[in-house]
């Protein structure tokens, strides 16, 4: 099943990924046959970033997560999906983890990005904010686009794994392209069901990384409980829109599942 999922994948990527995600492929070498050995491959990571990575059997405490992060460990699951499930998985299984995850954690700054957002979901899980983060892990690290010498490449986990979603982020009118802003972000709802609505679109990972360690999240939070929660396909007037999207594909879905009901 790997080295059917990383066929299709690593084909598919290479004129559609970001540089970044692309190098960290071929530096931790995670070519075909098989999944990789977590402990060949974590001796790769700490020789490039220090990082490495530990199996789990499944989703973790979030204090767990969070607190790997910060020590710059990932987690990944020790599964992997049938063939019945070759499209979509609900829960992360180890080639969503390994194949999307782990290639950019062998850039330097990406690497950094990751261990402070750790950092900062540690000290949101204490300021009752963990929901507004976690938008943040969502729309960078899972749905994130990056532009690069002017055309829009993918780097978010759960778009590079998933054959399907890797055409759809870049290619469909459906779906809205937004400029990258904490703030607008951490006010927007999530899809965890089918295919994103929006997504957003970053200048680089330093300026990710940047923006990150820049900010004190403390007053970010509390300025945000005064301020309305976005929908998953809204755009407002300051908006750095890439593209609108049509939303085509989601008022499909809702018409089918209506009449299906």
């Amino acid at each position: 099943m790997w080295d059917l999922l990383f066929a299709r994948q690593s084909a598919q990527l290479q004129d559609r990924a970001s540089t970044a995600y692309l190098k960290g492929i071929d530096v931790l070498r995670l070519e075909r046959p098989g999944i990789p050995d977590f402990e060949v491959l974590s001796e790769r990571l700490m020789g490039l970033t220090g990082w490495r990575v530990v199996a789990v059997p499944g989703l973790v405490p979030d204090d767990v997560f969070f607190r790997h992060l910060a020590n710059r460990t990932f987690v990944s699951g020790n599964f992997i999906r049938r063939r019945d499930q070759l499209e979509y998985l609900q829960e992360p299984d180890v080639f969503h983890d390994v194949f999307g995850h782990v290639p950019l954690l062998a850039d330097p700054v990406f690497a950094d990005y990751l261990q402070a957002y750790g950092e900062g979901g540690l000290r949101a899980l204490g300021l009752g904010s963990l929901h507004r983060l976690a938008r943040l892990y969502w729309y960078t690290v899972e749905f994130g686009l990056i532009r690069e010498d002017g055309a829009l490449k993918l780097y978010g986990a759960g778009i590079v794994s998933s054959h399907g979603e890797s055409e759809f982020a870049l290619d469909d009118p459906s779906p809205n392209r937004i400029g990258f802003d904490l703030m607008r972000v951490m006010r927007t709802r999530y899809r965890i069901d089918d295919y994103q609505q929006t997504y957003f679109v970053i200048d680089s990972y330093e300026d990710l990384l940047r923006q990150t360690l820049e900010t004190d999240f403390g007053p970010l939070y509390a300025a945000l409980d005064h301020l309305p929660e976005l929908a998953t396909d809204q755009i407002i007037p300051t908006d750095k829109v890439v593209h609108r999207g049509t939303q085509a594909y989601a008022k499909a879905k809702a018409c089918t599942e209506t009449a299906g009901s």
